[in-house]
């Protein structure tokens, strides 16, 4: 080994420099690929700090050229965060190396978009001492306005305009700090330091006014998340273009008022209108007849303003501007839509008389029954497929099912085959490698466990004793008998976690055996379930082989609820103990349903003075607490269901619970109902995702099926409120409570629980989609507790305005309470003038 070696691994530069100091070019070149040949060996040595210092010393003083320095310095285990350039520079100008600025830019390529600024200041140090102009890709600019704002406290350093007014980089990556994604000028310190600099610095004259502008305006174009454009707003605000300058840019502003975002676009109207008659009228009234169908209020209102002004200042354009103004006649909200008719009517505009059809039904495509469970795996590679399918998204019941029947079926007839293929997967994907092996009760590291035995033989004897241990705790939380047993302790794991792990644990021990059939619990239908038949002719195949206990548990419990004294019949015939209980299931003796109550909760305890997300938690909550009823044991705790305190860990892995009781809808609801209720009250994105696997199971509904989708209708992100409206309309093709719903809905936006305004979205959504009626009778029964409480929620006018569509839709009257006592009141308010139009439309 090279004496450099040592000093290299303790950091010690100076003893690297002197070292390298007494060396010429071919011992350098040697020393060279020595050293790239040592660093390689050390895979798993990270260099960072005075180690990556002089390691970069020594690149820097033996390789010959950038590319190979760039090539050692720029491995993953090197960290240049931290490490001094100045010995670099040094060492560099000692040996008269003409190629440090192209290292720089060969490191600069190399920097990690997500984290630009790990060797970012390196860089830069080298491009300085070089007096290099610097590169402008992405990462580079990233790293550059993480080193300008967001690296320090401004409290500690130099005011940013100061710093940015001597930045030898500013003038070539300014431009670009407006064209890569991702770059905000918000500092984590102060929100309004970024665009405050910039505009001191244009003010100033050091930075070119245009530049801003047209950075601005470009960034705004390309569109964001309103929160990323909020920066870029202020420093348009705060530039303040002239009249000249922003009618050189009405193009730009015309897009963003007809396109952009709510925010961007009020500030292109704004912009515009202090334009005056300076813009082409042609391009206003194109922009307008986009604006008028968006659901901005506040922009469709000012819009209708400034039409109406230009068409009184430009009588003789009047007729054209009619007829823009009456496209506003089409927007959802009642009160504009009267706005823009009454305006066009006095601008010249005839509207067309028009025959409204009114309907008594829904207009809903038949309902689909559920997709059939695809067919098994018999296939090696198919199953290598779906297993690598199952690891990289989030796990769905019908993907673990037909893993497992899949492993179950090819672990007993191809176990060579199949581990040769599977472990190379696991270990890629590394599968197990941060599972603690005291977590008995975590499913993921259960499904690690048994993909791991498949694979692997000897790891399956690791896990033996810990699956004999599973399987033994489970003997007395067997689910039945139902009646006449002594009572059980109340599980601490959920119902769900219980029965995967003893499945997962019985499936770990399946896998030694010999052409397995595969599971009993396989599924025949996408939700999870099990026809009936299915069952009887498994068990009928299996004859006189025992079955595996959770397995035919876990069969009975997807097994659609009901008496089929028939099928009964042929499965006592069979004359085995599985045969008998399958038909004891079908002649009634199947999971009773639970005592549920609607309770509302509070949050829980502080218990910390770290918990600092405890003030933004909801004050209240509203859930279903279950029982079992009396006489009825519950040692899994599939009829228990607790009504968590706010705050408290709830039930998981929610995409499974629909497939665990499939023919219980209302149960699986209450269970599942806290994650639903957090999309809407804590703003977790795809808390509701669930409610299409849930509106497609069958079994009774519940207060819980309400409640969840009166919740996910009021979620916070988009995807939930989609899925609220797809079970919405596939349980209005069925059985859907749609006055339960509605009164959930109205309690809790009168309780203060949900934002109401998220709601009428997708129920227009719904409408739309053909659901009418089902629409108008959930709203007739939302809206009497709105009415009732001390100030309605905001969105009670909105939901009104969708009540008397619905309601003039459909025809079908139904009493409201509490509106004749709002229509009583009198007044001009936007609630009044609402409840007095559902009232004409019930009237009429």
């Amino acid at each position: 080994m090279n004496k450099i070696f040592g000093p290299l691994s303790r950091g010690d530069v100076p003893v690297v420099q002197s070292m390298l100091s007494g060396l010429d070019e071919p011992a350098r070149r040697t020393l060279g690929d020595e050293l790239m040949a040592h660093v390689r060996r050390r895979r798993d040595n990270w260099w960072s700090g005075k180690e990556a210092t002089a390691l970069a010393v020594a690149a820097v003083g033996t390789f010959s050229t950038a590319t190979k320095a760039a090539a050692l310095l720029g491995r993953r285990s090197v960290i240049l965060r931290d490490a001094d350039c100045e010995p670099v520079i040094v060492m560099a100008r000692q040996r008269g190396v003409t190629w440090l600025a192209d290292l720089a830019y060969k490191l600069a390529d190399r920097l990690q978009r997500t984290r630009p600024w790990e060797n970012w200041l390196f860089v830069e140090a080298m491009l300085l001492a070089e007096r290099a102009a610097p590169p402008t890709t992405d990462a580079f600019v990233s790293g550059w306005a993480y080193a300008m704002w967001w690296r320090n406290n401004p409290r500690e350093l130099a005011p940013l305009a100061d710093r940015l007014r001597v930045d030898p980089f500013l003038d070539v990556l300014l431009p670009r700090l407006f064209e890569v994604d991702g770059i905000g000028l918000t500092s984590p310190y102060e929100r309004q330091l970024v665009p405050q600099a910039l505009a001191a610095l244009a003010e100033e004259g050091r930075i070119d006014r245009s530049v801003l502008l047209d950075g601005v305006l470009g960034r705004l174009l390309r569109g964001d998340r309103p929160v990323a454009l909020r920066p870029f707003l202020a420093l348009h605000d705060l530039l303040a273009p002239t009249p000249a300058e922003a009618l050189s840019r009405s193009a730009p502003y015309l897009r963003l008022l007809a396109d952009a975002p709510g925010p961007v676009a009020t500030l292109a109207q704004r912009t515009l209108q202090g334009l005056g008659e300076t813009v082409e009228l042609e391009a206003i009234l194109d922009a307008a007849r986009t604006v008028l169908t968006r659901p901005e209020k506040g922009l469709v209102r000012t819009q209708l303003t400034w039409l109406d002004r230009v068409a009184r200042q430009r009588p003789d354009r009047a007729a054209q501007i009619a007829e823009v103004l009456a496209v506003g006649a089409e927007h959802p909200a009642a009160d504009l839509r009267d706005r823009a008719v009454a305006l066009a009517q006095r601008h010249g505009h005839q509207p067309v008389a028009t025959v409204t059809v009114t309907t008594a039904r829904d207009e809903l495509p038949s309902p689909v029954p559920p997709a059939p469970a695809p067919p098994p795996i018999t296939d090696v590679d198919e199953l290598i497929e779906e297993v690598s399918a199952l690891l990289a998204h989030r796990r769905s019941s019908p993907a673990v099912e037909r893993v497992l029947d899949g492993l179950v079926r090819l672990a007993t007839t191809d176990r060579d085959r199949m581990a040769a293929v599977l472990l190379p997967l696991l270990q890629r994907e590394q599968v197990g490698a941060y599972d603690h092996p005291w977590a008995v009760y975590n499913l993921p590291v259960q499904l690690h466990g048994v993909l791991l035995a498949a694979a692997a033989p000897a790891e399956a004897a690791t896990r033996r004793d810990q699956w004999s241990g599973i399987l033994s705790d489970s003997l007395t939380r067997a689910p039945r008998p139902f009646r006449g047993r002594p009572a059980v302790e109340p599980p601490r794991q959920s119902a769900l976690t219980l029965v995967y792990c003893a499945r997962l644990a019985e499936i770990g021990q399946r896998l030694d055996g010999r052409h397995d059939p595969g599971l009993l619990a396989a599924p025949t239908s996408s939700t999870g379930a099990i026809d009936p038949t299915a069952l009887y002719e498994r068990l009928a195949f299996l004859g006189d082989r025992p079955v595996w206990r959770w397995d035919l548990t876990q069969a009975l419990l997807r097994l659609p609820a009901g008496v089929d004294e028939t099928l009964a019949v042929r499965a006592a015939a069979l004359g085995t103990p599985a045969g008998d209980e399958l038909a004891s299931w079908l002649r009634g003796d199947a999971l009773p349903a639970p005592v549920q109550q609607v309770v509302t909760i509070g949050r829980r305890d502080r218990g910390s003075s770290y918990y600092y997300g405890y003030d933004r938690l909801p004050l209240r909550r509203t859930l279903v607490a279950g029982v079992p009823p009396d006489g009825v044991a519950d040692p899994l705790g599939l009829l228990t269901v607790p009504a968590p305190q706010i705050g408290q860990r709830h039930a998981g892995h929610r995409d499974l619970w629909p497939a665990l009781l499939p023919g219980h809808r209302g149960l699986v609801a209450a269970h599942l109902l806290p994650g639903i209720a957090m999309a809407a009250q804590e703003n977790l994105r795809e808390g509701a995702t669930v409610l299409p696997m849930l509106a497609e199971c069958t079994g009774a509904g519940s207060p819980a099926l309400d409640l969840a989708l009166a919740y996910g209708l009021c979620a916070r992100h988009e995807v939930d409120r989609a899925a609220a409206v797809d079970a919405l309309l596939t349980l209005a093709a069925g059985d859907l409570d749609a006055p339960g719903v509605g009164g959930q809905l109205g309690a809790l936006a009168a309780d203060g629980q949900v934002t109401l305004t998220r709601a009428v979205p997708p129920l227009r959504d719904a409408v739309a989609a053909g659901a009418r009626l089902t629409v108008w009778r959930l709203l007739a029964a939302a809206v009497p507790p709105l009415l009732a409480a001390p100030t309605p929620a905001r969105g009670t006018a909105d939901l009104l305005t969708l009540a008397a569509e619905t309601a003039g839709a459909t025809g079908v009257r139904i009493e409201v309470p509490g509106l004749p006592d709002v229509v009583a009141r009198g007044g001009g308010s936007r609630l009044v003038t609402e409840a007095r139009r559902l009232a004409t439309a019930l009237a009429t």
